[in-house]
């Protein structure tokens, strides 16, 4: 056990408090729209693709447990967009595989710079005290520590 921590503090409360508390950030800034932007099946399947690097819609529909027919479906209105585009497998000429395009990743890109934006005017919404601004900022790397050791 960690000598530091305060023995007041149950590590059992404080992870089902962060839990709930990260819950709901994460829930709300996923639920606002970008204007111009993509749905949720959209943005997960691009990102998705955009993590795992080329590969097949059945294997992307494996990664996401989604129906390969609701991948198919995903992957065809991305491709319509330009977002994603299908090339012959280097390693099995029969197999075509999906990867993301310039535009694809332009509109991730988009897409996060439009929820960075949108945080920080909720914290320069005079909700926030400075000290509490500091708070947050030295938070976010003990967040990013926690997340590497799950």
């Amino acid at each position: 056990m960690n000598e530091d921590l305060d023995s007041d503090l149950d590590p059992d409360a404080v992870a089902s408090t962060l839990l709930a508390s990260l819950s709901v950030l994460v829930r709300r800034v996923r639920q606002v729209p970008i204007k111009g932007g993509l749905g949720m099946p959209e943005r997960s399947a691009l990102s998705l693709l955009n993590r795992t690097g080329p590969t097949t819609s059945s294997a992307l529909a494996r990664e996401a447990q989604i129906t390969a027919q609701a991948m198919g479906e995903t992957l065809s209105t991305l491709r319509a967009r330009g977002l994603v585009e299908r090339r012959p497998d280097p390693d099995d000429g029969r197999r075509v595989v999906l990867t993301v395009t310039d535009a694809g990743l332009q509109a991730l890109q988009d897409k996060r710079n439009a929820r960075t934006e949108l945080i920080a005017r909720a914290l320069t919404s005079d909700t926030f005290t400075s000290a509490e601004l500091a708070q947050l900022a030295a938070a976010a790397p003990l967040l990013e520590r926690l997340a590497q050791n799950i």
